[in-house]
């Protein structure tokens, strides 16, 4: 009888802080937040940092907050640096970060000791997606037109053949490990601190290749500096419809749609998480925002939290056996 009424007792009790909890989740954003500080794992001037500086502008005055974001860039470890920082970061929506899945879809594959699990963030919305490319520069000869040819030339000249990426465990990275891999040719990588910095060694001479956003190209491309030959995407870029993809050229596993997504720290209230969204999504549908995205070779792409936690799972899931096919660890 003691433990059917303790039993009551405890059904009553929760039943009371159920009653309580949407009331609690109501009140958890009466107002505005002041100021929302934007993370971003790369360097000011990539094109990611334009999603997070014109979406950080078109948030004020929403639900969510009346002054728009302030974006703080912390590059350096493929991103990894800015999560690290979120984790910690209060769980009331003063802080985001935006980020590329890989930092939680592969990196998971990747670092034994990932000093953050996907679980430590609640997703907000996919902010844009991007295609990788593959470009070249004067380092190789003006008659390597074609992904085929450039890899004829990196099997001629080994001690030239490298490719920089954003970062090691970068998608950028594994795209071009895989790359070489699939072609059997031997591609040494050279990790930058964000894709700026690779682009000018890759301009300059420096390097015979790199693997990067495609949208980051753009310019140097129009102005004949570099070459792009390849792009990640399921279909050729809107951007780059004279450049064929990696599938066109015999390389279907190729096929990378990446996405930035803006994540806050787990344990964000439910009000809160709501109204970054639709203030993101809103900021997302602005015809700014759209092309001054559209100039650095991005697709705006809002979301619902849900679609951008499927989409990290399928990457999670994909990209889990192509790392071991590529043999890259923390460690490598």
């Amino acid at each position: 009888m003691q433990q059917r009424r303790h039993f009551i007792q405890t059904l009553a009790a929760l039943g009371a802080s159920a009653s309580l909890a949407p009331q609690a989740q109501a009140q958890a954003q009466a107002h505005p937040l002041d100021q929302v500080r934007i993370l971003y794992g790369f360097p000011a001037g990539s094109a990611g940092d334009s999603v997070a500086r014109r979406v950080g502008e078109k948030i004020a005055g929403t639900a969510y907050t009346r002054n728009p974001g302030v974006v703080d860039n912390k590059p350096g470890a493929g991103g990894r640096i800015a999560l690290e920082s979120l984790k910690s970061s209060p769980a009331d929506g003063s802080v985001l970060a935006l980020a590329p899945v890989s930092a939680l879809s592969v990196y998971p594959h990747i670092y034994t000791r990932l000093s953050y699990a996907p679980t430590d963030f609640s997703q907000v919305s996919i902010g844009a997606i991007m295609h990788h490319g593959l470009a070249v520069g004067p380092m190789v000869p003006p008659q390597v037109k074609t992904l085929k040819d450039f890899l004829a030339w990196a099997k001629a000249n080994p001690g030239q053949a490298s490719y920089g990426s954003p970062g090691a465990g970068s998608m950028p990275h594994l795209l071009g490990a895989l790359l070489g891999l699939r072609a059997a040719v031997e591609l040494k990588h050279v990790p930058y601190r964000g894709t700026v910095p690779g682009i000018t060694d890759l301009v300059g001479g420096q390097i015979a290749s790199t693997m990067n956003p495609s949208g980051d190209y753009l310019a140097y491309a129009k102005a004949g500096r570099l070459r792009i030959l390849a792009t990640s995407g399921p279909q050729r870029g809107p951007y780059t419809p004279e450049v064929p993809t990696f599938a066109e050229q015999g390389f279907a596993d190729l096929v990378v749609e990446e996405w930035f997504g803006f994540y806050a720290p787990a344990r964000t209230p439910a009000p809160v998480l709501a109204n970054a969204t639709a203030a993101v999504n809103l900021a997302l549908k602005d015809r700014l925002v759209l092309d001054s995205l559209a100039l650095v070779g991005l697709i705006a792409h809002g979301s619902s939290a849900e679609e951008m936690a499927q989409s990290q799972k399928a990457e999670f899931e994909r990209w889990g056996p192509l790392v071991k096919q590529i043999g890259f660890t923390a460690e490598s």
